[in-house]
């Protein structure tokens, strides 16, 4: 048995339900693989009526909201949170830094953060505001992932090789995450697009290639090689020990 197989904890419920209101797809799923891999349930929408639709399927914990959207404004959807759900946080997520733009913002909701934005600051954030608005026991602290030299500590999204940090972006702590999850066992190019990238069909696309090959870069500067391909097949990790 794996170091990794002894911390797995893949059946832990996510912490909170985090709404993210944003039209632009390429920040939404940036904000969605990070939050997810911070143990929280996360739903999109890229409307003030697809928002309102979920206001009222989920309830969501907090609402990450951009303020200039297709169908209206994400500061009518805060309003109405505030009347209709005034248990859920309120985080504006906007490119509007103008001063009495933030004050106004801060005056609806509880965090204002400008885009552009560092995902881990936003990751931080919600964390921070959760802790203001939600029971101690909402948010659980999960022991860190461990495989060999490796650590993965998923409460502060960091990681650390052989006592070292390493800087990884949320997509390379999300794959090499499932890596390490899925320790001992070769998974597919496919498995990675679906699981890392919420890709539902394969695609053909260098995207697996390409971080594959920052994650080696980044790795193999604290150690031996780690990462292993398996050719025509896919890759996994090297046994701990192995040189």
């Amino acid at each position: 048995m794996t170091d990794a197989a002894l911390t797995d904890g893949d059946t832990t419920e996510a912490t909170a339900t985090v709404l993210v209101v944003e039209d632009e797809p390429s920040i939404a799923d940036v904000l969605t693989i990070a939050l997810r891999y911070h143990r929280f349930d996360v739903l999109v929408a890229g409307s003030v009526r697809e928002a309102v639709d979920a206001v009222r399927r989920a309830r969501p914990d907090v609402a990450l909201l951009d303020v200039m959207l297709p169908d209206g404004d994400g500061r009518d959807i805060a309003r109405q949170l505030r009347l209709s759900r005034p248990e859920t946080a309120v985080v504006f997520l906007t490119a509007r830094d103008a001063p009495a733009e933030i004050v106004g913002g801060l005056s609806l909701g509880d965090d204002y953060i400008t885009k552009p934005f560092n995902v881990d600051e936003v990751v931080a954030r919600v964390r921070a505001v959760l802790r203001r608005t939600l029971p101690g026991d909402r948010i659980a602290v999960r022991p860190p992932l461990r495989y060999g030299d490796l650590e993965l500590d998923e409460a502060t999204y960091t990681v650390r090789r052989a006592g070292r940090a390493v800087d990884l972006t949320p997509t390379e702590y999300a794959l090499l995450r499932f890596l390490v999850r899925n320790a001992g066992a070769v998974v597919t190019k496919e498995q990675l697009l679906r699981h890392v990238w919420r890709y539902e069909h394969a695609a053909e696309s260098t995207v697996v290639e390409t971080y594959i090959s920052y994650l080696r870069r980044k790795l193999d500067a604290h150690g031996p090689p780690l990462i292993m391909t398996r050719r025509g097949v896919g890759y996994g990790l090297a046994s701990p020990g192995s040189p």
